[in-house]
Formats: C-alpha cells, structure tokens, sequence
C-alpha cells in the first residue's frame, strides 16, 4: 500500500501525533480545536466545526450537550464540502467520546457519501500505555514506523524519570475534577497520569468514563489534592472555574490543596503531551524533589 500523502486529522491529539512524528507536511485537513502546534490550523483546512460555547457558563454548556445527546444530535459538524475537496487517503478520528470529536461511523458515512475510499483509524485510547501505544498506531498508519518507535521510547524514558524520583515516597490522596458544575470525576488515562506522577486518585476510576459527581462525595474521597482540569479549556480558563471549586469546598470543611492545570494541553487530549502532564503533575505532587511546575501550566488556587 503506498504511503499516505493527504492526511485529515479530526482529533487534535492525532494531529498532535501527527507533527511530533515528522510528517506534518502530509497533514490537510484539521479540526477547528486543533491549536497545538500553534499553527496547525492555519496551515491547513478546517474540516470539522462545532457549537460555540464562548461566554457560556459551564453549567450552561453541561445543559447544552445533554440537550443535543439526548436529541440524537452530533456536538461536531463534519464540512463535507471541504473534506471532498482535500481527497484524504487517511483520516485519523476516534470512537472514545461523542462529547470530545467526531465518531467514526460519521466519518464512515461521510466518505461512502463523497465516493472517498481514504483508510479511517480510530484512536480510542483507555490507558496512558494506551495513548503511548497509539503513537505508533499513527506511525504505522503513516508508514513511519521508526519514528514512532523513536517518540515512544522517549516518552518511555521520560516517565521512567519521574517515576524513579517519586519511588517509595508518600502517595498524596488526589481528587481530579474533568468538570465543575456539576462536577465530574476524570476517568479514562487520567488516573493514570495520577498514579505515574506519584499520586493516588481517589475519585475518578482508571480506564473508565467520567461520571458526573457531587460536592460531597468528593470531600468524602478525603482527598490531600483537588485538580481542576474542566476538558476543553487551558489554564486561564481553570483558574476562572477553579474558585467555585475553592468555594465549595471550604462550605464543607475540606482543607485540601486546589490546583488548576491547563487540562486541554496536559491532560484531556491524549497525546504525547500527556507526559508533560505528569512532570507538572509530579511537580504539583512531589515539589522536593521533582521541582515546582511551571506556571503555565499549573497554578495553585489555595
């Protein structure tokens, strides 16, 4: 099978993969919330787009996307019209969470429409060996095996440091908040990224879906660190949400430390970017020893 030359991403971890690869020349098409590296969509068409959520609290937004799944509508719209125009030979989408991108059976769909015979692979990672492993999903789907297996083997080794640093010293009680109102565990690789940086969570489930929460069961967790990582925002957007999580907590009496993560960069999307997540995260946990993160991407509310 010929090496693909006309890639459309509709996953902005995938696009991630995609440049830290190499093969971002081959890259055409994007989502419209594929913003790392900086200028992916710049560089290339937009192809997926999706409800506009600016200045919605996030309860508001909560309302909206129940709304919507419960009438059988997609979060995304896929522009059929571009995709026909950019004539993909691989589309990279997902089948993990309707909430986060398009589903592959709408990829199908589309592309039996448009008469396009593009290879679609479906990235639905559970683990962050899952994430890791996925990079080299997209390295064969790219036909450049080496390099996945050169990126893995670096962030392989990256963990490997953070681990040997943190061994053997007292695991804090971590509870990692995906959303604030309501509130909703973190599930999936995010336990993971916990674990790794030296941590215990104790609110979200390894390998499993985020579920909505409340307030108290969350201070019943006894938690020593509350994340707030609300999916789809970075930093300044954390910090913002972070002060009802503050507020909450002191109404019940929990002391527990309350940091804001830049969630879009460091934790949700799972990409190689996950493992700066756990540096800032062991960071967070183990300051001693690891060193304090870096301020962009994690600040301390309390």
């Amino acid at each position: 099978m010929p090496q693909p030359s006309r890639v459309v991403s509709l996953l902005p971890s995938a696009t991630e993969i995609v440049y830290a690869l190499g093969a971002a020349d081959r890259l055409v098409g994007v989502t419209y919330e594929c913003d790392h590296p900086a200028d992916a969509r710049t560089d290339n068409a937009v192809v997926v787009g999706g409800a506009d959520t600016s200045g919605m609290t996030p309860a508001e937004i909560d309302a909206r996307v129940r709304a919507m799944a419960a009438a059988g509508e997609d979060l995304y719209t896929l522009q059929e019209g571009a995709l026909r125009g950019l004539q993909p030979d691989l589309v990279l989408t997902q089948d993990l969470c309707r909430v986060c991108a398009l589903p592959s059976d709408v990829v199908d769909d589309a592309l039996a429409h448009l008469g396009c015979s593009a290879d679609v692979v479906a990235l639905d990672p559970a683990s962050l060996d899952d994430v890791v492993l996925s990079v080299l999903d997209v390295a064969r789907a790219l036909d450049v095996v080496p390099a996945g297996e050169e990126l893995v083997a670096a962030l392989r080794a990256r963990l490997d440091r953070v681990a040997a640093t943190v061994a053997g010293r007292p695991r804090p009680r971590v509870a990692v908040l995906e959303w604030v109102d309501p509130p909703f565990t973190a599930g999936h690789w995010v336990p993971d990224l916990v674990v790794a940086a030296g941590g215990q969570e104790v609110l979200g489930a390894p390998g499993a879906r985020s579920v909505t929460t409340t307030w108290d069961e969350a201070v019943a967790a006894r938690p020593d660190v509350v994340l707030v990582a609300p999916c789809g925002y970075h930093l300044d957007g954390a910090v913002e949400q972070g002060g009802a999580v503050v507020t909450e907590l002191a109404r019940r009496g929990c002391d527990a430390a309350v940091w804001a993560l830049d969630a879009d960069g460091l934790v949700v999307r799972p990409g190689p970017r996950l493992v700066d997540g756990v540096e800032a995260l062991a960071g967070v946990l183990h300051p001693d020893v690891v060193g304090a993160p870096d301020p962009g991407a994690a600040r301390r509310l309390r």
